[in-house]
């Protein structure tokens, strides 16, 4: 099977800190991958180093065929990034934002033009299309912001916490976008603190004090730990970690 991103020994160091610590893992092309971790658990860290944001000290790791060491552009050039502020621009119009950012990702005008229309009559947003985004109910600009992530159709999405401070319903609207995103192709690698998510995702990795504590799917874990659900699992391997913030 191809593979998104191989992870073999990457660490990061700080002085003689080790805020990721010899983590090693795959995830599979158009595989829904949840990376997992208590505050100051590293993944914050480990996710910077993939997104091309900042050097490892030691380690290998490819992102889309890419090297992170050497290929950092390219890396960029072929992911998409969502983080919980949305990376939306507030005092731009949801059009503008189509435009600002499609232009960020290479497309043509004409590309562009028809992305931007599409997108629009997607999510429902005619009628919204030349309101400033600060005037969006949260939910509305978080499926803009992942609409707009994805726009250049690359071929991994990093979403960082993606639904904190959403409604229950409107977070699993917007795992339905998710799974239309791995239907297309792209890989998903999240984060979240939401452990009903935890199960919407094909595997998932849990980082503890910097480390791969676990790595499965959420039905192999949950039989592993012998527990009824993610949060069970989440709350043995998090009470070990000896170190808090990031």
């Amino acid at each position: 099977m191809e593979k998104a991103i191989i992870c073999k020994d990457l660490t990061k160091q700080f002085g003689d800190f080790a805020a990721v610590n010899k983590i090693s893992f795959d995830v599979n092309a158009g595989e829904i991958f949840g990376f997992l971790g208590a505050n100051g658990a590293g993944k914050t860290t480990a996710m910077r180093m993939l997104c091309g944001l900042s050097y490892p000290t030691s380690g290998e790791a490819t992102v889309a065929g890419f090297n992170v060491y050497k290929q950092q552009d390219h890396i960029k050039r072929n992911i998409g990034y969502m983080s919980q502020k949305f990376s939306l621009y507030e005092s731009l119009t949801v059009q503008e934002n189509i435009r600002f950012f499609g232009g960020i990702y290479g497309l043509s005008d004409k590309a562009l033009k028809d992305k931007s229309n599409s997108l629009i009559e997607r999510l429902g947003l005619q009628a919204e299309a030349k309101k400033r985004v600060s005037e969006l109910p949260l939910g509305w600009k978080q499926k803009l912001a992942f609409s707009v992530a994805i726009i250049h159709q690359p071929k991994i999405v990093f979403l960082d916490e993606p639904t904190g401070g959403v409604d229950p319903i409107t977070r699993r609207q917007f795992w339905d976008l998710i799974y239309e995103a791995a239907d297309d192709g792209i890989t998903i690698f999240v984060t979240t603190h939401y452990m009903d998510e935890a199960e919407y995702c094909n595997r998932i990795s849990i980082m503890v004090d910097g480390r791969v504590e676990a790595l499965d799917t959420p039905t192999n874990l949950k039989h592993q730990y012998k527990v009824e659900t993610m949060d069970e699992v989440f709350y043995q391997l998090a009470r070990a970690a000896k170190r808090s913030g990031e």
